[in-house]
């Protein structure tokens, strides 16, 4: 282990640059940047049609400079927080290229662009321009951010955040895994092994290094793989250094009216999707500035855009996966490094014919586990069901957007099968898409509103539901897109909660009195609400050490729910 001293708070805080557990996470992150980029390139390619050259000499190199300079900030930030706290624990913020961003520019800016007018140059422009726009407004809402997730319950930001990981993170990932179960399904466990258990492997070998060795070896042993695809992605090898596409960026902005429709809501979804994550950090011990993060993550969106990516990064979902594998501040830079000079050597499209696709992608899955887990975990049992309620619009969101990519497929649309055919399918259409629509905002709304009247602090229901009024008229949630009157329905709906709220209000019942597991759990993890104006935060977790997680001990509330159903049973 290498390491640094840096004052800290209260002495000396010995900041290691890398420990083992940072190797862990190294290869955990890694492959999921990887599996990003193979994706986004295949996007580019075969459904933009965006040249080759284009799409390696340009795109690809900005979006490493993106990934150099984030997460060398992010990994600046871990170190100035673990000195500030006097902690060796910290773990740097995940960062890399938005996985929803990814589908939505390509297949809502870029894709209908290139039908109407055949030219992936045009396309490419609209997709600068929209992650341009992307960018200022992440870095509006690193202004505004902080005062929402002061107000907003831990239960509607971490439910939010795992609908997204089940749904847009998750999903895809088990199914391309389950179409190669063979190769994928020993990498998983492998993975779960490695990454949930304290044991390890001879040498102490990376677990996902290993992992992905063995599921490579399974699929070239049994067939899967082919050497001419291989010969021929290696003519795709060139050097590039990426340069600034002003030209390009300011003829897409030219058109910028059409694009504010998506970019507007999908900006909002970045920085509460970034609230989220830190939220997320925090519930897992690391307390980082938000506004610092949502800054970063705008900035990257703006820069990328002008250097030729249309694909804006962000802080990633999986922040406590790799704390539990044992990152701490020196892996997602690596990560990112690494991602960078391969970017810049156009090594993707070898990269993409040597390892299966199912050997990579179960870290996804990994991910997916641990931040649904957490949503439970880190939030009181008497939430749980606002947890529920902001996982379903995300759900929402991903089965409507299944369902148009198979009618595409097809060759038509919702609108052309009409919805009466479709409901009497059994298929719900138009209230999926309704309730999907805004889907990490409308969430939060949702959460918000069952943790405040589970709680019944029915004031601040009322203004919740107030909130979601004009979300939905303005089109933020439950509607296509940004304008008035967008959802008048859905506001009229949301009117009425508030209504029954303030009539419950104005009988001023008492507040719900939290257990003290409850209140333990406000004192451990702190933030979302559970910190109130003028309190001091309410503390973090304590450090994780250096290596594999040990064993769980299974606390006394799990061992009497296991002796009872024992009990039953006999």
């Amino acid at each position: 282990m290498v390491k640094l001293s840096l004052p800290g708070r209260s002495g000396t805080s010995t900041l290691p640059l890398w420990v083992r557990g940072d190797t862990n996470a190294f290869f955990g992150l890694g492959i999921n940047v990887l599996v990003n980029v193979l994706t986004l390139s295949g996007l580019c390619l075969f459904v933009v049609h965006i040249p080759k050259d284009d799409v390696f000499g340009s795109i690809l190199p900005a979006l490493g400079i993106a990934l150099v300079v984030g997460n060398a900030y992010y990994t600046y930030l871990a170190r100035k927080l673990a000195a500030r706290e006097n902690r060796s624990d910290v773990t740097a913020m995940p960062y890399g290229p938005s996985v929803p961003h990814m589908f939505i520019v390509v297949f809502l800016i870029m894709l209908p662009i290139y039908l109407e007018t055949k030219d992936p140059l045009q396309a490419w422009q609209a997709g600068l321009a929209w992650a341009f726009i992307i960018g200022v407004i992440v870095l509006i809402g690193a202004f505004v951010g902080p005062y929402i997730r002061r107000w907003t319950p831990r239960a509607a930001m971490l439910g939010t955040l795992a609908g997204i990981s089940i749904t847009f993170i998750s999903m895809r990932p088990a199914g391309q895994m389950w179409a190669q179960a063979w190769i994928a399904l020993p990498v998983f466990a492998l993975l779960l092994v490695g990454l949930f258990t304290d044991l390890k492997l001879p040498g102490n070998i990376p677990i996902g290094l290993a992992a992905l060795v063995l599921g490579t070896a399974i699929g070239w042993i049994g067939g899967a793989m082919s050497v001419p695809d291989v010969s021929a992605a290696a003519e795709d090898i060139a050097f590039a250094v990426p340069n600034f596409h002003f030209g390009e960026l300011f003829d897409g902005l030219r058109e910028v009216g059409p694009l504010l429709a998506t970019a507007i809501p999908l900006g909002v979804y970045n920085f509460t999707e970034g609230m989220t994550n830190v939220e997320s950090a925090a519930t897992a011990g690391d307390n980082y500035n938000l506004r610092s993060i949502l800054l970063a993550d705008g900035a990257g969106a703006v820069i990328g855009a002008a250097l030729g990516s249309p694909f804006p990064p962000a802080v990633y979902v999986g922040h406590p996966g790799w704390k539990a594998a044992g990152g701490r501040a020196g892996y997602s830079l690596a990560a990112g490094v690494v991602i960078a000079i391969l970017c810049f050597l156009g090594m993707f499209s070898l990269l993409g014919a040597v390892l299966p696709t199912a050997a990579i992608v179960p870290i996804l899955l990994y991910i997916g586990l641990l931040i649904g887990a957490q949503a439970f975990q880190a939030t009181p049992r008497a939430h749980a069901a606002a947890v529920v309620a902001a996982l379903i619009p995300n759900i929402a969101s991903w089965a409507t957007g299944q369902m148009d990519n198979a009618l595409a497929a097809a060759g038509t649309t919702a609108a052309a099968v009409g919805e009466d055919a479709l409901a009497n399918a059994g298929v719900v259409y138009g209230g999926l898409t309704t309730l999907g629509q805004g889907a990490v905002l409308a969430g939060m709304v949702l959460g918000a509103l069952v943790v405040f009247l589970i709680d019944k602090k029915f004031i601040r229901a009322t203004v919740v539901a107030v909130v979601g009024a004009v979300l939905s008229f303005v089109g933020l949630i439950h509607a296509p897109e940004v304008g008035w009157n967008m959802n008048g329905q859905v506001a009229l709906g949301y009117l009425f909660v508030a209504v029954v709220c303030a009539a419950f209000a104005a009988s001023r019942p008492a507040p719900r009195v939290p257990d003290a597991e409850e209140i333990a759990l406000d004192r451990l993890h702190g933030g979302g609400a559970a910190v109130q104006p003028g309190e001091e935060p309410a503390g973090t977790l304590v450090p994780a050490a250096d290596v594999m997680p040990a064993p769980r001990t299974v606390p006394a509330d799990e061992k009497l729910a296991d002796e009872k159903v024992t009990t039953a049973e006999k």
